[in-house]
């Protein structure tokens, strides 16, 4: 589901992150009372929906790519009985709020964003104001996504060896910021200062760096010959380090 909102003579599109992030803290806001709340995102979905959950007291967990990782997480929580699902979400568009559909929903979201906007109006706000509210609370992060297409038997080599690169020789800066841990999730290892810690979840060909304030990742396509990175930064200048970080892996 994807959203446009018209503001004055302009229109405001709003990205997969941001959607999430708003939807996210109204669901938290629908459950308040609610002991043990859980929320589920993506592994390349921004950070800001973590930092909405932990300062609410939800417990934000992190998944694979793909609605299938959500709906086993779900069926983890209903098995251990520990958690209260209230919303699991993915940067590309998909979003899920009551797990009796346990993939992407848009007929249940739809009416959410619906409602939410047809409240914040009542209230003189629209859900721009929302948005910017939320990055004044809970920080200005921004995100960009770079997708590269390379195809044929080529192109795969050509990916595979973008992803050997990164891995072989891991940067310790990129565009001049310092990456303070690496997490690798082929071998399901995390590296920072402390050392080597395990990551908890399957296999993937994913590789995420972090830094002070932000992380980027890089994720070749399991169904297209594309090689994507993607950006999740704080920062005043996002646009041009953004460029400068593709740049750094694609040129």
């Amino acid at each position: 589901m994807g959203v446009v909102a018209k503001v004055g003579q302009d229109f405001h599109y709003f990205n997969g992150n941001q959607l999430g992030s708003l939807l996210l803290l109204y669901r938290i806001e629908q459950t308040a009372g609610i002991d043990n709340r859980a929320a589920v995102k993506s592994i390349v979905t921004s950070e800001l929906g973590k930092v909405i959950a932990e300062q609410n007291h939800v417990k934000m967990f992190d998944v694979l790519t793909g609605f299938k990782f959500i709906a086993e997480k779900i069926a983890e929580f209903e098995a251990n009985n520990d958690y209260h699902y209230i919303f699991g979400y993915e940067e590309s568009y998909g979003y899920m709020a009551s797990p009796f559909v346990r993939d992407k929903d848009a007929v249940q979201i739809v009416p959410l964003i619906i409602k939410l906007a047809s409240e914040l109006k009542n209230q003189g706000q629209t859900i721009v104001d929302k948005m910017n509210d939320i990055y004044d609370t809970y920080g200005h992060y921004q995100e960009k996504l770079f997708a590269h297409t390379f195809e044929g038997q080529s192109g795969k080599q050509k990916i595979e060896g973008i992803m050997d690169r990164a891995r072989r020789d891991t940067p310790t800066e990129l565009a001049g910021l310092e990456i303070i841990a690496v997490e690798d999730y082929l071998s399901q290892v995390r590296k920072d200062k402390n050392g080597e810690s395990p990551i908890n979840l399957p296999k993937a060909d994913v590789l995420k760096f972090y830094f002070k304030d932000g992380w980027i990742a890089l994720r070749p396509s399991g169904t297209e010959p594309k090689i994507k990175l993607y950006v999740s930064l704080v920062a005043d200048n996002m646009e041009e380090t953004a460029e400068k970080i593709n740049a750094e892996f694609f040129n």
